[in-house]
């Protein structure tokens, strides 16, 4: 018997907890993290219900990245990925703040850090040290190039991770240059990949009781996330940039309309006559050179120059529409404002208006993940760096309540 999709949010939520903040509820990290990946990999671990702790340097302004969220006078960057955590301020570089973190270390069951490998353990703060207060630890360390191998000690960005895994090089026009993706890809992955690995390792740790070392590398995960084009490349058919084509499917391109732009995709053969139908050219459906996807591929110029002159005479909004209407895949090309304000994130939950550290109000950015019975949500927006030092501290066991002395900057 077919089970009947879930129709709202509120039937999906039927069955949901209340109790909880979500389905990681009683689980500590430790986050020591700069810039977007480390901080993403624990947003994601934070966004899922764990304690997220942050631990910043006195003063520290990581991540106040320029824009300013409009009406906040607060950062975009720190402000979306540090959202749902609490902040400690502590300077790891000296004795007093190395054995304080210690002492929350022997709290936590995860520890995610992104400094250049070695630079935890200078500080004595390292997954040697770690793991002697919690031997039960997970030590998630995401960097560009990985704890071991040859260029373990190399800096890294973003774009640079992009550029040296070969990605870049096959992102733009096929006639033009390599192209960095907007967003921070590589680092997007490194901090999902490390969130994944916390949780793997969360899970061997319950059955076997045994902590381990978690190493993520941008460049991994940079090539993992590259469709297993490197494989072909290893075998020696080295891919070929495409834009917003694709080598093995056709149509699928972007097409200019009357107001805008369509991206449309048809695989199958099937999806070709839904489509020929839609366009009244019922002719094609059938026709050499397009009537199968192999025809298609190798009529790749005429198969594109119908759609075009089709699209071309229409609104977008009128092509989308013909097309979804036979279960094609099909949208409009939207900037992010357009995106920003569609009804269809509210529904989704994907933007929540969020009290922020200085009182103002914003639209964060809110869990991908959606659990019907542990729900997941915006819970706080990014603390003040060192703001809950104080509470952090008193939660400790008795004999380990004394707040570090240290002067703490909890300024928003």
């Amino acid at each position: 018997m077919a089970t009947e999709l879930h129709r709202d949010a509120g039937d999906f939520y039927r069955d949901a907890r209340d109790d909880l903040a979500g389905p990681l509820d009683g689980v500590r990290v430790l986050d020591v993290t700069k810039v977007w990946s480390g901080p993403l990999a624990s947003a994601v671990l934070a966004d899922l219900g764990a304690d997220v702790v942050r631990v910043e340097l006195p003063h520290g302004r990581d991540g106040e990245v320029p824009p300013r969220i409009p009406g906040t006078g607060l950062s975009w960057f720190r402000q979306t990925v540090n959202r749902n955590k609490r902040s400690v301020g502590l300077d790891l570089r000296r004795p007093e703040g190395r054995e304080s973190f210690l002492r929350l270390v022997a709290t936590a069951d995860v520890v995610v850090e992104n400094y250049r490998p070695g630079t935890l353990d200078g500080w004595g703060v390292g997954w040697a040290q770690c793991r002697a207060v919690r031997p039960d630890l997970v030590f998630v360390s995401i960097s560009g190039w990985g704890q071991f191998g040859s260029r373990r000690a190399e800096a890294a960005y973003d774009p640079v991770i992009q550029a040296a895994s070969g990605w870049m090089a096959l992102n733009g026009a096929p006639q033009g240059g390599p192209v960095r993706a907007p967003t921070f890809l590589a680092d997007e992955l490194a901090g999902l990949h490390g969130a994944l690995g916390a949780l793997a390792a969360l899970w061997h740790r319950q059955r076997t009781g045994e902590g381990q070392h978690v190493d993520v590398a941008m460049f991994d995960t940079m090539v993992a996330g590259s469709a297993g084009l490197h494989t072909l490349a290893a075998a020696g058919r080295p891919p070929r940039r495409w834009g917003n084509q694709t080598d093995f499917v056709v149509p699928a391109n972007v097409y200019p309309c009357v107001d805008g732009q369509v991206y449309l995709a048809v695989a199958l053969d099937r999806h070709w006559r839904e489509l020929a139908e839609a366009m009244s050219r019922p002719e094609l459906a059938r026709a050499e050179g397009f009537a199968r996807a192999a025809d298609r591929l190798a009529n790749r110029v005429e198969v594109d120059a119908v759609i075009a002159q089709w699209c071309a005479a229409r609104p977008a909004d009128e092509v989308v529409a013909a097309l979804v209407r036979r279960g094609l895949t099909v949208s409009r090309v939207r900037t992010v404002a357009e995106v920003a304000a569609d009804p269809y994130l509210a529904e989704r939950a994907m933007l929540q208006p969020t009290p922020l550290c200085d009182g103002s109000t914003a639209p964060i950015v809110g869990p991908a993940a959606k659990f019907s019975r542990t729900p997941t949500r915006v819970r706080r927006g990014a603390p003040a760096p060192g703001a809950d030092t104080a509470q952090v501290f008193a939660e400790l066991p008795t004999a380990s309540t004394e707040c570090p002395k240290q002067t703490y900057d909890t300024a928003c």
